[in-house]
């Protein structure tokens, strides 16, 4: 996973990398956008991030799962501090945009890690409740994993 920013328009507002890993590893959700026949999809997700994989977990059928079926190629976006300006006209804010592809994971093992990276991030309180969970709901829960290949990050400072 390659902190890529050569794209990036505005150098001059370029996130470190250090605080894009941190803003990828511990955002509140992102947001998935994939590209359908009809033009682009985009749905927020809660996720967890293990190394340089997005894990989510969704229903064992519906469109994201039949768009991502036809077009692996995703993009994820999370968002951290925001704070609108309205006397400025601009918003304060830090992103990262991650690029890389999903898969459905298969492998119960690995389907087991991601469920608990996930109960992990958002309930860590109630880990010994949340694998339980896990294993009541396996049978009936999808998880997806996106292996990133680039990611960038952006800032504005009010």
């Amino acid at each position: 996973m390659r902190y890529d920013c050569t794209d990036v328009r505005r150098q001059d507002r370029l996130l470190d990398e250090e605080r894009a890993r941190e803003l990828l590893r511990a955002g509140e959700y992102g947001v998935l956008s994939m590209a359908t026949e009809q033009g682009g999809y985009g749905v927020p997700i809660n996720y967890a991030a293990v190394g340089s994989t997005i894990y989510f977990h969704c229903a064992p059928e519906g469109r994201k799962l039949r768009v991502l079926n036809g077009d692996s190629r995703v993009s994820f976006c999370v968002v951290g501090h925001k704070r609108i300006v309205p006397e400025e006209f601009t918003t304060e804010f830090e992103s990262v945009i991650a690029f890389g592809r999903a898969r459905v994971v298969e492998m119960e093992d690995e389907r087991r890690k991601a469920l608990r990276a996930i109960v992990e991030k958002y309930a860590s309180e109630h880990l010994e409740e949340g694998l339980k969970a896990i294993e009541r709901s396996l049978h009936r829960t999808a998880v997806v994993a996106i292996e990133v290949d680039s990611f960038s990050g952006k800032r504005k400072r009010v």
